[in-house]
């Protein structure tokens, strides 16, 4: 759900093979189903046009794949946003949590957003309680945990072995596993749970609860111990971060698609060019 991550301004949806967010480090070949918001589009655009922002159909898109497709919360999502002209896929590989960051790494990139350091980024780090990682994000983990050809020491020896027949040394790093393995389709607190019994794919995951002296573990036990908790924390956190920077009023504007910007903006900003220049 890290689609606000950079600002809720729909940028990671704009095809720019130079700038595009799409093809940052966190999100290539991960984030997908850009086609789903294209039809979703396509439709609002049919009925409304002009009305609803590439941005809003994200945020409602989320919270619809939570509540609905997958049994977890449901919460009013605030609508108003409008989508921004220009992706940065500088910024995205230097802002986005990463698979491989340390605990101090996570809390430093969601501080930077305003984010809380430990609810906020347990409560949206449960968003992994569905969804696959490919291969290459984890298989570090699994045979040069440290440049030496060893492995993670907080990885579950079964796991470990389940994984490496998963994604065999030196073979298709972008073969796709779950992140959860115990319900893969399902949002619920077992994500938690697989933590604590160091089943966390990605290492970004584990350090939640393998961290010595974190003020995560805490958290960590007691969304485990009770997903109510854990479910009331994740709306609260993907509200806040749903309000990252997002371009309201007559900033930004209304994309009518979400890959590209409107073409009336490209005239302005080519005629605006042109009067600074004379």
């Amino acid at each position: 759900p890290c689609v606000c991550f950079q600002g809720c301004d729909a940028s990671i949806l704009l095809d720019d093979p130079v700038n595009g967010e799409k093809e940052a480090i966190p999100n290539n070949n991960s984030a997908r189903g850009y086609e789903v918001i294209d039809a979703m589009k396509a439709a609002l655009e049919s009925a409304c046009p002009n009305t609803v922002s590439c941005a809003d159909i994200l945020a409602i898109a989320s919270e619809q794949s939570v509540s609905t497709l997958a049994g977890g919360p449901s919460w009013a999502v605030p609508l108003g946003r409008r989508d921004g002209f220009t992706a940065n896929r500088t910024l995205a590989n230097s802002n986005l949590p990463g698979f491989n960051n340390t605990l101090d790494r996570l809390k430093n990139r969601f501080s930077n957003v305003g984010l809380n350091t430990s609810i906020d980024l347990v409560a949206l780090s449960g968003a992994h309680t569905f969804g696959r990682a490919q291969c290459l994000t984890f298989t570090s983990r699994l045979y040069n945990f440290t440049g030496v050809g060893d492995t993670d020491p907080t990885l579950n020896t079964t796991y470990l072995e389940e994984l490496q027949q998963i994604c065999p040394q030196g073979g298709n790093s972008s073969v796709l596993t779950n992140l959860d393995p115990t319900t893969p389709d399902g949002f619920d607190n077992n994500y938690f749970t697989n933590l604590q019994v160091n089943r966390g794919l990605l290492r970004s995951d584990q350090n939640l609860f393998s961290t010595e002296g974190a003020d995560t573990i805490e958290i960590v036990n007691r969304f485990s111990s009770n997903q109510t908790a854990f479910f009331e924390s994740f709306v609260e956190s993907m509200i806040r971060m749903g309000n990252i920077s997002p371009l309201t009023g007559t900033e930004g504007e209304i994309r009518s698609n979400c890959r590209a910007v409107n073409s009336a903006t490209i005239r302005s900003n080519s005629d605006a060019a042109l009067v600074s220049s004379i």
